[in-house]
């Protein structure tokens, strides 16, 4: 007998469920890896400055915007399976590329194809709703969203690791001189061996979670594009303010995030292993407020005060980056204590806290709000359209932000980021005195993942 009526036993279910969750962690890992590198080795080619930085970061994940729903309407018609393991094929060569790189338009191709190899995300959460129970599927999900948390905690630090000199002179000597190993190149191929491993798993152990009949019987009509979800919801009022603020959050976000690491190499002098340190540490506290803090938060806080305090905690973090150093300069030094914990670095470890505090309660208590909102036969829906709105911010926020950085100064993205928060507070503020469901309309209900 089948747990879910899709062909998959218990113990084949869970075994699938496993693997899944293992692939997207590697394939998450390859992209953790490389995002510290990004900007210092765009800088090293001409031509490479700060706004080339954030269309290189948006160049992926336009891509995927553009690619999760379309790889989500094959797998429906091919199988699970086979998406995945071509796409994580896609992301092999799309690494190596990366690393083999002499001229910023391979940097761009590089990206693009990762990007939409990326979009393979819509397909593991798929393979998660085909093969759980309604009642045990929100808990599957989640272990796929902290598959790809795991990924960016453990990615940025082997990174760091493999762009330090004496581990890139290591792995020089042990291979033939026709490779090119460099502090950029490294870390690269290394992203491209995560992903082969996804292959190999995936291809040794993952099981097809779509029966044939139905796969064959899939058309191209089950799934709209993210851009028709978007349309759609923008037009359903409940559902507006929620938009404006995912949208709102996560163009400020991802263009503080792109722009942090040449702030700190430019104004710290910091390397790209020290950089990805950095990020391995704000990966850490984002886990540990996710995984941690906001549980018991929730449990004596409502989502809109949740979401109201972490708005702030973002608006004054994100603020007060381009002032770290002055911060830092009213601090003690504990080098006496701990080596490297001068006060430079204590004072940005300080502001750097509060990015991952403010946006680990921010984003699980809006999914918290959407779900409040959204009756039960459109929630799939409506965490799509949102989820849709975060990835277009994602695309127009690294070049616009990259682009201030270039032609005002490194202050301007921190300043303007945090102006843009401000918004938020008014409108999930309004979501307390509005009803708390609505029915949004989606043009197609059920299937945006």
């Amino acid at each position: 007998m089948t747990d879910t009526g899709t062909g998959i036993t218990g113990s084949r279910r869970r075994r699938g469920l496993a693997v899944v969750f293992f692939v997207v962690f590697l394939d998450l890992l390859g992209f953790g890896i490389i995002i510290p590198i990004l900007p210092y080795y765009t800088r090293t080619f001409p031509g490479g400055t700060e706004f080339v930085i954030g269309l290189l970061a948006a160049s992926y994940s336009a891509m995927q915007f553009v690619f999760a729903p379309l790889l989500g309407s094959l797998s429906d018609r091919v199988g699970r399976r086979p998406v995945l393991v071509v796409s994580l094929c896609g992301s092999v060569v799309a690494w190596t590329v990366f690393g083999l790189a002499d001229a910023l338009w391979l940097l761009f191709l590089s990206r693009l194809l990762a990007g939409a190899m990326g979009g393979n995300l819509s397909t593991a959460q798929a393979y998660v709703a085909d093969v759980t129970p309604p009642e045990r599927r929100a808990a599957a999900l989640g272990f796929i969203g902290a598959a790809f948390g795991l990924g960016f905690i453990f990615g940025p630090g082997i990174g760091a690791v493999l762009s330090f000199d004496a581990t890139v002179a290591a792995v020089d000597g042990l291979l033939p001189a026709a490779v090119p190993i460099s502090r950029f190149s490294l870390p690269s191929f290394a992203a491209a061996a995560a992903s082969l491993a996804g292959v190999v798993v995936a291809l040794l152990f993952l099981p097809e979670s779509r029966p044939v009949s139905e796969s064959a019987g899939a058309t191209a009509t089950e799934r709209t594009s993210s851009f028709t979800q978007l349309r759609t919801a923008v037009s359903t009022p409940g559902l507006r303010p929620l938009l404006v603020a995912f949208f709102l959050v996560s163009f400020a976000f991802s263009g503080v995030q792109v722009m942090f690491v040449p702030y700190v190499a430019d104004i710290y002098g910091y390397t790209a292993a020290q950089s990805a340190l950095l990020l391995t540490y704000i990966g850490v506290v984002a886990v540990i407020t996710q995984g941690v803090l906001v549980g018991r938060l929730s449990a004596r806080y409502s989502p809109v005060r949740l979401s109201l305090f972490g708005t702030a905690l973002l608006v004054v973090g994100v603020g007060a980056i381009p002032i770290s150093r002055p911060i830092g300069s009213v601090l003690p030094d504990l080098t006496a204590l701990v080596p490297f914990l001068s006060a430079d670095l204590l004072g940005l470890l300080l502001v750097l806290t509060l990015l991952p505090l403010g946006n680990g309660v921010l984003s699980v208590t809006l999914t918290a709000l959407v779900s409040q909102r959204a009756s039960a036969a459109v929630q799939g829906s409506a965490f799509g359209v949102t989820q849709g709105a975060g990835s277009l911010a994602r695309t127009v926020g690294p070049p616009v932000m990259g682009g201030l950085y270039f032609a005002v100064g490194f202050w301007s993205p921190f300043v303007v980021g945090s102006v843009l928060l401000l918004p938020v507070l008014w409108l999930v503020a309004r979501l307390g005195t509005t009803p708390d469901t609505y029915e949004p309309r989606p043009a197609d209900p059920g299937h945006a993942r």
